[in-house]
């Protein structure tokens, strides 16, 4: 089963997408901060990242630049409310595989996930 972490500062946001990707077969994992996420990074294995960011203190890139850094091999797709043609190609360049403008429809989230979870598997 594969592992899903949704990183948001929306504590809404995470419970309600969490249990809809519970409900198609996913392990997830959610977390309210960057440095949430990469404390539970640092302990457990995660397939796939979805991340807000922005986010009080530390935000998305921040977390994008330790995934770099650390060397941590989980695939990212930004989930962002401020989507914009620059943030989506800083998040790229920095190694997210996908951009999703919030509010979400979970059927194309659903698809992406699943296309990038497929590339290079």
């Amino acid at each position: 089963m594969e592992k899903i972490l949704i990183v948001d500062d929306d504590v809404n946001l995470c419970v309600v997408l969490s249990e809809e990707l519970t409900e198609v077969g996913y392990s997830c994992f959610s977390v309210n901060s960057a440095d949430e996420a990469l404390g539970l990074l640092s302990q457990t294995p995660i397939d796939l990242i979805l991340l807000d960011l922005k986010m009080p203190v530390k935000d998305g890139f921040d977390v994008l630049r330790e995934l770099r850094e650390k060397d941590i091999s989980a695939k990212v797709i930004v989930l962002t409310a401020y989507a914009d043609v620059k943030g989506a190609i800083e998040s790229a360049k920095m190694g997210a595989s996908d951009f999703i403008s919030k509010p979400y429809d979970f059927d194309e989230l659903l698809i992406t996930i699943r296309k990038v979870l497929q590339k290079d598997a």
